[in-house]
């Protein structure tokens, strides 16, 4: 899943940006509330954590923009303001959920992946499709209750496809998911991965899983 950092204090940016990545999360960062802006309306993300003390435009500046425009991306604010008041401030802007500063990371990537799953109506962290299940909090995933080795790419791949189960995902949807702002594309990267991905679930004579569209895309879904 794609999110975006918005947070001025460039340790703490840097901290939150990798602690992410390492929960296979794709992320892209920033400083300032112009760019963050920027970025939220350019690209398409699961969530964003949005810092409010922010130099050019602040965070409830972003936040309202953004609703303004009719984004309905998720939003965590991070925040030092701890007071009621701006807690109700925050929500009624249109945020999603709202963490105080200092806060323990295993907290914030609780939110995140909340967040995600009410992106995705998905209340479970477990995902299930047919015999396959995957544990988006441990990240693991099982096929006909063996595990299956997954590197971080392959993991963030089917993810995606799970999160969306039983609807057509198309390559520019998918790279866009899995690959940062600064990442460049590759014209059959998408499917080398897809290759990788039906080798690891669907050997041995297993049956299909995720299902190609020809020119159109994937779709991840139960075995008729």
């Amino acid at each position: 899943m794609k999110v975006l950092v918005v947070e001025d204090y460039t340790p703490l940016r840097k901290s939150i940006a990798q602690g992410l990545r390492e929960a296979s999360f794709v992320v892209d960062a920033c400083g300032d509330g112009e760019e963050g802006l920027w970025y939220a309306k350019t690209n398409d993300y699961d969530a964003v954590v949005l810092d409010l003390m922010l130099p050019r435009l602040d965070g409830l500046s972003v936040l309202r923009r953004l609703r303004q425009e009719g984004s309905a991306v998720h939003v965590l604010i991070l925040t030092a303001k701890d007071s009621l008041d701006d807690k109700v401030l925050g929500i009624n802007s249109g945020a999603d959920d709202y963490l105080v500063k200092p806060f323990a990371f295993e907290e914030l990537l609780a939110r995140v992946r909340a967040l995600v799953r009410r992106k995705y109506a998905t209340k479970s962290p477990v995902i299930r499709i047919s015999d396959l299940e995957i544990d988006t909090t441990a990240r693991r995933v099982r096929r006909g209750g063996r595990p299956v080795e997954l590197t971080a790419r392959e993991y963030a791949l089917l993810e995606f496809f799970a999160q969306r189960a039983g609807q057509l995902v198309t390559r520019p949807e998918i790279w866009e998911h899995i690959y940062d702002f600064a990442s460049e594309s590759s014209s059959n990267v998408v499917d080398v991965y897809v290759g990788y991905l039906r080798r690891k679930l669907e050997g041995d004579g297993l049956p299909r899983l995720i299902h190609t569209r020809r020119g159109e895309g994937y779709i991840l879904e139960a075995p008729s």
